[in-house]
């Protein structure tokens, strides 16, 4: 008898901790796309430097800076820019949103000839658009549901202010909603708007990001159906998402306002490699516990124990994730960050390939940059069965946002890819300095 009471009240609890661990719902990546635009939107350095003469705006000094800034990028003669801004004409918001539109539209007609949805798109049951500092009223979600006559009762949500991670917590809201909506598609679309956010003053601080972004999108269709295990490329492991906004420094640090001239401007801080560093530091402080091996974690352990119990003069341990990632997806903010993130993690220039082709022949795409990379790596025939990779993500706030896919197969270079027809040429080698 006393058996069976034990019994009664102990199977109970593991039966139920048995099926929690082995019916979690998992997150599928079916596909995504990223669009490229028409050889008609390519931008050389020159014609950058020459737009900003054309202008009228700039001083010469300033207009020597930008010319300076570019030489040192990393980006390339091939980057996308508005035709509305190369042609130095006026700027409305029809100009505005047709620059949206032709990358957002251009993302998803890819994404849904790959994955046959054309004709299914009413099984998507969410819609998720991120653009940071383009929000229109209608919405560009909206947008989207107006052009694919998307199903009445779609759940849709629009993301603005959240900068270029912001592709990132899309992903993490989807799952948050695939958590509690069983057989569901979710459409993540993650974009920035160049045409309206163009800086027209001679704030230095603010030129910077008229040299770096450009333009693009992605498209990126999750689901939770265990039937597209088959189907899907990835499977979701990991997800961490860390701020330090609470600190004025890093709150500041990417700063959207006025210049002394009342022209609106996004001001990028001296100390923001800073202000990246540390955010991603307390990221991998999350993460890493999660992916990395036992090996690993006691020699961190060890090493925490020597300088902060025994008071040991040791450098702090930094775990090799290498041993937990084949692929590394960084965001191509700039020249600087691809530098900084390389150092912290000592990774190699065959990890940073990805991210430092994307920035030369793309730039900074915003939120959308990740997937460009995770394209590159798929074009090159990287990609394989089991394979970790690793996104990260940095935006203003100061956020550090990291997603972690595992490949459900070997991934073959497809027929529609920004990469298409010309992943051969790369990578290339770019100088510290490329004079213009």
């Amino acid at each position: 008898l006393t058996i069976i009471l034990l019994a009664s009240i102990l199977i109970p609890p593991f039966i139920y901790l048995y099926v929690a661990l082995h019916h979690r719902p998992q997150f599928y990546l079916i596909n995504f796309s990223c669009y490229r635009p028409d050889e008609a939107y390519k931008l050389t350095c020159e014609a950058t430097v020459k737009m900003a003469i054309d202008a009228g705006t700039f001083t010469p000094e300033n207009v020597a800076f930008q010319k300076m800034i570019l030489e040192r990028s990393g980006l390339g003669q091939s980057t996308y820019f508005p035709k509305v801004l190369s042609a130095n004409q006026s700027i409305g918001m029809v100009g505005v949103r047709e620059e949206s539109e032709m990358v957002i539209f251009g993302a998803i007609d890819d994404l849904l000839d790959k994955t046959m949805f054309k004709n299914n798109i009413k099984n998507i049951r969410f819609l998720i658009l991120n653009s940071s500092l383009f929000s229109p009223t209608p919405s560009l979600s909206e947008t989207i549901i107006n052009r694919y006559q998307m199903r009445e009762d779609l759940k849709v949500y629009n993301l603005s202010g959240m900068g270029c991670s912001a592709g990132l917590i899309s992903v993490d809201l989807a799952t948050q909603l695939l958590k509690v909506h069983r057989n569901s598609y979710v459409l993540v679309v993650s974009t920035e708007n160049i045409t309206q956010n163009a800086y027209y003053g001679n704030k230095r601080s603010m030129l910077v990001t008229n040299c770096l972004f450009r333009m693009g999108a992605a498209a990126i269709l999750l689901s939770n159906l265990a039937a597209d295990r088959r189907r899907a490329k990835y499977r979701l492991t990991n997800l961490v998402r860390t701020h330090a906004g609470a600190d004025d420094n890093s709150y500041k640090c990417v700063f959207q306002e006025e210049d002394n001239e009342n022209k609106v401007g996004v001001t990028l801080s001296k100390q923001i490699m800073l202000v990246a560093g540390e955010a991603l530091k307390t990221n991998m402080t999350v993460l890493g516990p999660q992916v990395l091996p036992i090996s690993e974690l006691l020699h961190f352990l060890m090493n925490l124990i020597g300088k902060r119990v025994l008071r040991m003069k040791i450098n702090d341990y930094l775990p090799d994730f290498k041993l937990a990632f084949e692929h590394f997806c960084i965001h191509a903010g700039g020249r600087a960050i691809l530098d900084e993130v390389a150092k912290r993690l000592k990774l190699s220039e065959y990890d940073m390939e990805p991210s430092r082709m994307t920035l030369y022949r793309f730039g900074n795409t915003s939120s959308s940059s990740v997937w460009y990379e995770l394209g590159y790596a798929e074009e090159k025939g990287r990609i394989k069965k089991g394979d970790r990779v690793w996104q990260i993500g940095f935006g203003s706030g100061f956020k550090c946002n990291s997603a972690v896919w595992r490949a459900l197969k070997n991934v073959e270079p497809e027929r529609r890819s920004p990469w298409l027809d010309e992943v051969d040429q790369f990578p290339v080698h770019i100088p510290a300095v490329d004079p213009i």
